[in-house]
């Protein structure tokens, strides 16, 4: 069984990155934050790497790129050569604009795809944090307390009220 968050709910985006950079100071163990938008500088003060989308993006367009050029290639000189008005069986040229839509394709579709995966975003996965606010104006902070201790929740509520959480509440991840 996963153990109960301590979630504070702020008015503003700024309020949260603030209560997010003090909670890591601290020592403190950030489940997640949850906002309605994007929060400038929040991905920092949660101490999230950079994404590795832009990465899989490149090797997804690359793949598009080599199997539209690789398989013209092999059509027009392994599989169905023709000699279409004196020009080469190779004519890369007339290759662009099939590599150039399928190089599209893999990059946009697949980045897509990957980042569902990545993020476990599902029709059938559960909502997570409902009821708080933090889709429609509300900015939500989710702290782990430390197993199994009464203690660490009520520090955990009082660091969080000490930092401008207007509300703070216990819900499961």
């Amino acid at each position: 069984m996963k153990p109960d968050l301590i979630a504070g709910v702020f008015d503003s985006g700024a309020a949260l990155a603030r209560c997010a950079r003090a909670a890591r100071e601290k020592g403190l163990k950030v489940h997640d934050a949850y906002t309605p938008y994007p929060v400038h500088g929040l991905d920092e003060a949660l101490g999230l790497s950079r994404s590795r989308l832009p990465a899989a993006c490149l090797a997804l367009g690359l793949t598009g790129l080599l199997l539209a050029f690789g398989f013209q290639e092999w059509v027009f000189l392994v599989d169905w050569p023709m000699n279409i008005g004196g020009k080469p069986d190779n004519a890369w040229p007339a290759y662009l604009p099939v590599t150039f839509e399928l190089t599209v394709l893999f990059a946009g579709v697949g980045t897509v795809l990957v980042f569902l995966f990545w993020r476990g975003l599902n029709p059938w996965r559960e909502p997570r944090m409902a009821g708080l606010g933090a889709t429609d104006d509300k900015f939500v902070l989710a702290l782990e307390p430390a197993p199994a201790s009464q203690e660490g929740k009520e520090a955990l509520r009082e660091f969080l009220k000490r930092q401008g959480a207007r509300d703070v509440r216990e819900d499961r991840p």
